[in-house]
């Protein structure tokens, strides 16, 4: 068996900014492991929020035994994007020696398309509402927040895109004292969803907070291990294959998480195509799907997943899987 690592660099369609900073491109790896001449692929999107780097993730998944499996890679890897990547290679590559589909492998039903959120970048209320305007013809769209300034913004995009129901992400950018305030503006807007609004070391002032618009742990939930820490705070869980270490911990968290009560939101970083397709697994019947990744790139990889009216479709077997 043979693992490669590789880093790769997508364009975005235009500057993408969250409270935290913005970027003009997508810095991802890319993993092949070869075995009997038949080589599985995967991508990770490693994410400065989780102390990660290019670098770092490199060497975790440089540093891995010749023959690797997915059961062992709980014990060698952390959750985390190395092992995002690794164990989604390590899918594609049973597949194609099995000349089966992933979902075949995983006992779970053929996929079929699920509507994905579109997310606007984080810009003045002029701008935004131009983005809503454009994009309006989506039947879901998602907007970054997260500043002492949201209010104008979010009046902004339900301005431009009227019909469109609005799920807002404030990425950790809140306080307790200012999530109560927007609270009710949220109600009146019609925003179905706020993902992540306070920090994720400071999520216990949502115990006995009033939540009349569902709260989505984020940044506060990354695996099963993290699901004990978010109850009497949120409503959904967002599944990230980045932050569970793959699409085998993924399913895990899914139904565990739905088992405790909670609904799904399955989400993702910024990547291409190849990123996105374990997720479409796991985002069947989920609450919320937020898979727009390859929606802002400026290009993708060859066999890229398509996105219509019915929305982001599994990948066909020539991507991944």
């Amino acid at each position: 068996m043979q693992i490669d690592v590789t880093a790769d660099v997508f364009k975005l369609a235009q500057v993408f900014t969250i409270s935290r900073g913005s970027r003009t491109e997508a810095k991802v790896l890319t993993v092949r492991i070869t075995k009997g001449g038949v080589t599985g692929w995967g991508e990770c999107v490693p994410y400065a929020r989780y102390g990660e780097t290019l670098e770092s993730v490199t060497a975790q998944i440089e540093g891995l035994p010749e023959q690797v499996s997915r059961e062992a890679l709980y014990g060698l890897l952390p959750a985390g994007a190395g092992r995002n990547a690794v164990d989604c290679a390590l899918w594609d590559l049973q597949a194609k020696q099995s000349g089966k589909r992933v979902w075949e492998l995983a006992g779970l039903a053929k996929p079929g398309p699920e509507i994905t959120a579109y997310t606007l970048s984080l810009a003045e209320p002029a701008e935004m509402q131009a983005q809503a305007a454009k994009n309006a013809f989506r039947p879901l769209l998602k907007i970054k927040l997260g500043t002492p300034d949201d209010m104008p913004r979010l009046e902004a995009v339900r301005a431009g895109a009227p019909k469109s129901t609005i799920i807002v992400d404030a990425n950790e950018g809140w306080s307790a004292e200012v999530y109560a305030v927007l609270a009710p503006h949220l109600v009146r807007l019609g925003v179905a969803l706020v993902e992540q609004p306070l920090p994720a070391g400071e999520d216990d002032a949502l115990i006995g907070m009033a939540r009349p618009v569902p709260v989505c742990a984020d940044e506060s939930a990354h695996d099963c291990s993290t699901l004990a820490q978010l109850k009497g705070k949120y409503d959904v869980v967002n599944i990230k294959l980045d932050k569970t270490g793959g699409l085998t911990e993924a399913l895990k968290l899914r139904d565990a998480a739905r088992a405790e009560g909670y609904d799904v939101m399955v989400g993702c970083m910024v990547g291409s195509s190849l990123a996105m397709a374990p997720a479409t697994l796991v985002a069947q019947g989920a609450k919320v799907v937020d898979l727009d990744g390859p929606l802002l790139l400026g290009e993708d990889r060859e066999n890229a997943l398509k996105f219509d009216e019915d929305g982001v479709h599994p990948p066909v077997a020539g991507l991944w899987g």
